[in-house]
């Protein structure tokens, strides 16, 4: 059986025993790397490495390992010996990132590049997680992964930097872009409409953005897919879209949020693009096309009011 490292530099004293115990016997338990393990996605595959107790989890984050170090992520790729680095790590502050490029394509582009060198050098599998503003959101037709690309915020330039890098440097790699990320951690637009939904008599929320909201526990699942297909010999190198099920708007998302919820002291209005300016612009289309990862990767997909109920769930029912 494997086991689960929490974060921290010191192993445990049951590691040593479990090398000793797969020295003796020659057991072969592979490991994986998470990185950004403190984020929405690195905490959702916290829950993965329960479900999956039979491999080796090295959770880490900047205190354990800097990316941002091209020596230090190889030597520590060469001690630890990842079969999978999963890598939730990335610089998403779109409005930051406009006065901050060097921070973004630190993150996005060359801390991916020190990855991709040590999986490379180490013979691991490196799975990505990228995003829909790769795309300019002027299409009015699912994005499908052989799509121009064509970023219009430094966010999503840095970002697509980081894919074709990546592609460059390690071809055993899996990039998958996702688009309206949520779960029951850290910041997101679930848990700001819920406090909003409380706190406020009325919210105006953009009803022309048209996306497809992606809870972090199913983008985690499909990561985990993804890994169980290739220890059966079914890689798939190469780019691939992933969201949830089904089309809305960031209104009509507010509403279910709400209607699932039971906030209704809170009247949520349409409004458009134009009455909300951003310092950054966003995205009028950001649906993406799942046909490929269904059909590469036997991917079963749940349709975004399910998730957003399981998400809500585990929200409700947190202690307070």
């Amino acid at each position: 059986m494997g086991i689960t490292f929490p974060l921290g530099g010191v192993l445990p004293d049951q590691h040593k025993q479990h090398q000793a115990a797969t020295f003796e016997y020659g057991l072969s338990i592979k490991t994986i790397l998470v990185t950004g393990a403190n984020g929405q996605l690195g905490q959702e595959m916290r829950k993965q490495a329960v479900l999956h107790p039979d491999f080796r989890w090295l959770f880490t984050d900047i205190g354990e390992l800097d990316l941002s170090d091209a020596e230090g992520v190889l030597d520590f790729c060469r001690r630890e010996r990842p079969a999978y680095i999963i890598n939730c790590a990335a610089y998403t502050a779109v409005d930051k990132a406009e006065e901050d490029a060097a921070g973004a394509y630190l993150v996005n582009r060359d801390a991916v590049a020190h990855l991709a060198k040590a999986a490379t050098q180490t013979d691991a599998i490196l799975l990505h997680v990228s995003t829909d503003y790769v795309f300019d959101g002027t299409s009015t037709q699912p994005y499908k992964e052989s799509d121009p690309v064509c970023p219009a915020t430094v966010y999503g330039k840095s970002k697509l930097a980081g894919e074709e890098t990546l592609q460059r440097l390690c071809p055993r790699s899996v990039i998958v872009r996702a688009a309206w990320l949520y779960s029951a951690f850290g910041t997101n637009f679930v848990k700001t409409m819920l406090r909003l939904g409380r706190e406020r008599d009325s919210l105006n929320v953009v009803n022309d953005q048209i996306g497809s909201p992606t809870f972090a526990g199913d983008l985690a699942g499909a990561l985990m897919h993804i890994l169980l297909k290739s220890e059966a010999g079914q890689f798939t190198p190469g780019i691939y879209h992933y969201s949830n099920e089904g089309v809305c708007s960031w209104y009509e998302f507010t509403l279910k949020i709400h209607a699932l919820a039971g906030i209704t002291t809170c009247a949520v209005k349409p409004v458009t693009t134009s009455e909300y300016p951003s310092r950054t612009p966003r995205p009028a289309y950001s649906v993406l096309d799942k046909t490929k990862i269904k059909a590469d990767y036997a991917l079963s997909i749940p349709g975004w009011e399910t998730s957003l109920a399981v998400c809500l769930n585990e929200l409700l029912n947190q202690p307070a």
